[in-house]
C-alpha cells in the first residue's frame, strides 16, 4: 500500500508491505490505499513536524546484517542531536564514505534520521529532492542547526 503525506519539506509518499514501513520517498505519486499503520505513520510525521514527536514509534524494515546495524545507529541520534560520519563510523567499524553511502540509501529518511549525520567540516549531503537545503530545513526544525 502507498500513502501521501503533505510536509513542510516536500510531499512524501509511504510504502507499507506486511505490517512494515519499507520506504519513505519524496513523489507526486497517488496514494493506493489507506491501512491503519499508514493513517498513524501520517499522524506521527505531521506530529513531528508540529514539535509534538520526537521519535518516531512505528515498525520500519531495518534491512539485515550490517544495514541494520547502521540504521539502529541512525536511530539512536536524538533530536535536536547531529553526529559525524567518522564518528558512527568508528562505533560500526567501516569507512566514513560507507556511512556517507548508507546515508544516501537510506529507503527511510526522516523516520530513520540520516539527515542527523554531518560531514567533518560541513553539513555533507542529502538525498531528498532540494538537497542540501531539504536538510538544512530539518535541522533547523529539530534545533540542530542555528545557521
Amino acid at each position: 500500500m502507498k500513502g501521501a503525506v503533505l510536509t513542510p519539506v516536500g510531499r512524501v509518499v509511504l510504502i507499507e508491505e506486511d505490517g512494515t514501513l519499507v520506504r519513505l520517498s519524496w513523489s507526486d505519486e497517488e496514494a493506493e490505499g489507506e491501512s491503519p499503520l499508514l493513517a498513524e505513520a501520517a499522524a506521527q510525521i505531521a506530529a513531528y513536524f508540529d514539535r509534538r514527536l520526537t521519535r518516531f514509534e512505528l515498525p520500519l524494515a531495518l534491512g539485515s546484517g550490517r544495514a541494520a546495524l547502521f540504521h539502529k545507529a541512525l536511530l539512536a541520534i536524538p533530536f535536536g542531536e547531529t553526529r559525524r560520519y567518522g564518528e558512527l563510523a568508528r562505533g560500526l567499524g567501516i569507512p566514513p564514505q560507507a556511512v556517507g553511502r548508507a546515508c544516501g540509501q537510506n529507503p527511510l529518511p526522516i523516520l530513520v534520521p540520516c539527515h542527523r549525520v554531518l560531514g567533518a567540516t560541513g553539513l555533507g549531503g542529502f538525498s531528498a529532492p532540494g538537497g542540501i537545503e531539504t536538510k538544512i530545513a530539518l535541522l533547523r526544525h529539530e534545533g540542530a542547526l542555528l545557521i
